[in-house]
C-alpha cells in the first residue's frame, strides 16, 4: 500500500473537525457538546482515509 499526503483542503477539513471536537469537549457548547467525540473521530478517520487513498 502506497501512502500519500492528503490535499490541503482535506487536511484543513480534518483539522477543523478535530478542533471542533476538542472545543466541544472542553467548552460548554450546546450545539456540538454531545457529538464532540464523534467529530474528533471523524477528523482522524478522514486523515487516515485521505492518506491511504491517492488524490483525496
Amino acid at each position: 500500500m502506497n501512502l500519500s499526503a492528503p490535499k490541503n483542503v482535506t487536511w484543513w477539513i480534518a483539522v477543523l473537525l478535530g478542533v471542533l471536537g476538542l472545543l466541544g469537549n472542553f467548552v460548554a457548547l450546546p450545539v456540538i457538546g454531545g457529538m464532540s467525540f464523534w467529530l474528533l473521530l471523524l477528523g482522524f478517520a478522514l486523515l487516515v482515509v485521505a492518506t491511504a487513498i491517492d488524490g483525496l
